[in-house]
């Protein structure tokens, strides 16, 4: 696989070796092994995770205050605008965001450590998002820091006002949120 790195260091883009013909494709969508030399330690997956959305439809900025999460999320179908936030007080990269474009047709994945809020905007008709996860979802724990806080400068290529549910209207600002050591 293909490893790019991004503006903040431990976020990782990474691009699967896809062997196409006229009969379709063949990707291999995760190895522990190559995955583990990619980010440069062993990463134990818990859950699999499968969300459907149709346009326009903002999930995110989600985070767990404890349980945190590390995430590989990709599209299977679709599009979508995929951002994160780096809420690690001690990081150098503190409150600084990044967003990529997931797709079926550039088969991207992106590595989201744990420390991160993340959250994707659908620009396709619809799109089937995929993510594992290194710890379990704990609701008791669950934040949402606000999606469109200024201080983020998330760049979201909106078309009209994104549907959200109503927790995700209700996030905090990155100012007043709940953040990691």
């Amino acid at each position: 696989m293909n490893v790019i790195r991004t503006a903040i260091p431990e976020v990782l883009i990474l691009e699967p070796k896809v062997f196409g013909d006229a009969r379709g494709f063949f990707m291999e969508s995760w190895n522990e092994r190559a995955f583990g030399e990619a980010v440069g330690h062993p990463v134990h997956f818990v859950q699999d995770n499968h969300s459907r959305s149709v346009k326009g439809v903002l999930r995110g900025l989600h985070y767990q205050i404890e349980q945190a999460q590390g995430k590989l999320v990709r599209v299977a179908h679709g599009e979508v605008f995929d951002a994160v936030v780096d809420l690690r007080r001690s990081s150098s990269t503190f409150g600084k965001s990044l967003g990529v474009t997931l797709s079926e047709e550039n088969k991207r994945m992106l590595w989201v450590p744990a420390g991160f809020a993340h959250g994707f905007l659908v620009t396709s008709d619809s799109a089937d998002f995929l993510y594992k996860t290194t710890d379990y979802y704990a609701p008791k724990h669950e934040r949402s820091l606000l999606w469109n806080d200024p201080a983020l400068a998330i760049g979201w290529p909106l078309d009209g006002a994104p549907q959200l549910k109503p927790n995700d209207l209700a996030g905090t600002p990155l100012s007043q949120a709940e953040t990691y050591p």
